[in-house]
């Protein structure tokens, strides 16, 4: 009988300062692929707070991954305005760990595949002399950075040899795709990219009817809940976005304790618990990420419910992605005599499916979309509807989502 291939190793470090979109997103399409993905502290702890104060727990600690062999290590950047302005530098950071040196080091002299994205190709590749005599990319404002034996490429991603190099986190899904190409070929890269409806060009548009005004008393306050098995991307994508855009995000756990673990594994540390949450309404905004079986979950939470209708109630903007609309919104009479959109699966879930081809759709105060592949532009329509196109747009060039 044949034995089936063992499943591609894959390291990916995390570190105080480490951006969450870029970490996240290709630790969602890997482990989509079937890879065995280890993310790993490269602290002292395997709880780590990276940027905008999203909270993972890690696998394991990257000193006892030391002896492991892997077939790709990725290394994610850090969110640079912080960085700018004195933040925690996570690429810094990571290319300072004596002990990630010393792996990727011997990984690359065993011809293995290694990439990074963001200030990481300079700030850690680069000062490590592991992209001598490569083309390679980074972010704009990092790849004066690159030493003379690296040539500087304008694009999102670069493949050259074993390196794969990307620029930020609005490109960290053409990034992780790459990654996915070179570990298991173009195939792969259709059957995940197609479902979550990946697209490749920047920018944002909304299909927006019955508009109104979102009033926000002064910093917007956000709720966020989470259940086990919902869509990581979703949620990490929304959370990181708003509080780039200095909303007040309130992540909450609808299950027994803070650690929520998310469809593809990533373990999520929530902020409090849904009841602590409850006390702090009212909302500005309540988003509600999908993914299954999450969103049951969610949409079986009396609590959340109730929060949800009093925010309709009160005509205050609520919202949903992915199978969240179809599984929460929808079965609770909170898309009444509104247009929504969902996932394909599961738009026979709506009773008016009229919009469902829209990639973001908002109805008075109401704002859905379809999939993980569309979470950017959903939550940069958030902030246009909340804060003003000027303030969208400033989030979308710091995303690198417009040029």
């Amino acid at each position: 009988m044949a034995t089936s291939p063992s499943p591609k190793k894959v390291l990916l470090p995390i570190v105080a300062g480490t951006e969450p979109i870029e970490a996240s997103i290709p630790i969602d399409f890997l482990r989509r692929a079937g890879a065995d993905v280890t993310v790993a502290s490269a602290g002292d702890a395997l709880l780590v707070e990276i940027m905008y104060g999203v909270k993972i727990m890690a696998d394991e600690l990257l000193a006892d991954s030391a002896a492991a062999s892997y077939d790709l290590i990725v290394l994610p950047g850090s969110q640079l305005s912080r960085m700018m302005q004195g933040g925690v530098p996570g690429a810094a950071n990571l290319g300072a760990c004596a002990t990630l040196e010393g792996m990727v080091r011997k990984h690359v002299e065993k011809g293995r595949l290694y990439a990074a994205i963001c200030a990481a190709p300079p700030l850690a590749l680069a000062s490590w002399c592991l992209l001598d005599g490569h083309k390679a990319t980074g972010h704009p404002w990092f790849v004066e950075k690159f030493p003379p034996e690296v040539t500087a490429v304008d694009a999102n991603v670069v493949v050259d040899g074993n390196a794969v190099t990307g620029t930020g986190p609005a490109t960290s899904m053409e990034f992780a795709l790459a990654l996915v190409e070179q570990l298991y070929g173009k195939e792969k890269v259709e059957q995940i990219a197609k479902p979550m409806l990946v697209r490749y060009e920047g920018g944002y548009s909304m299909n927006e009817l019955n508009s109104v005004q979102w009033h926000c008393s002064g910093t917007p306050k956000v709720l966020l809940p989470l259940g086990n098995g919902i869509e990581e991307m979703e949620a990490i994508i929304i959370v990181d976005a708003l509080r780039r855009a200095n909303a007040d995000v309130i992540v909450a756990s609808a299950e027994d304790g803070v650690v929520v673990t998310a469809r593809h594994g990533t373990r999520i540390v929530a902020d409090v618990m849904l009841d602590e949450a409850a006390d702090r309404a009212p909302f500005d905004l309540i988003i509600v990420p999908g993914g299954m079986p999450g969103a049951k979950t969610l949409g079986g939470c009396e609590q959340l419910v109730a929060l949800l209708k009093k925010q309709a109630e009160a005509n205050r903007p609520y919202g949903a992605i992915g199978a969240a609309t179809a599984h929460v919104l929808e079965p609770h009479g909170l898309l009444k005599g509104k247009k929504a959109t969902t996932c394909a699966s599961m738009a026979g879930l709506l009773a008016d499916d009229s919009e469902c081809e829209n990639r973001v759709v908002v109805d008075g105060n109401v704002i859905t979309s379809r999939s993980p592949g569309t979470a950017m532009e959903y939550a940069v329509a958030v902030v246009e509807e909340m804060l003003g196109r000027d303030e969208a747009r400033r989030l979308a060039e710091g995303l690198l989502f417009l040029g």
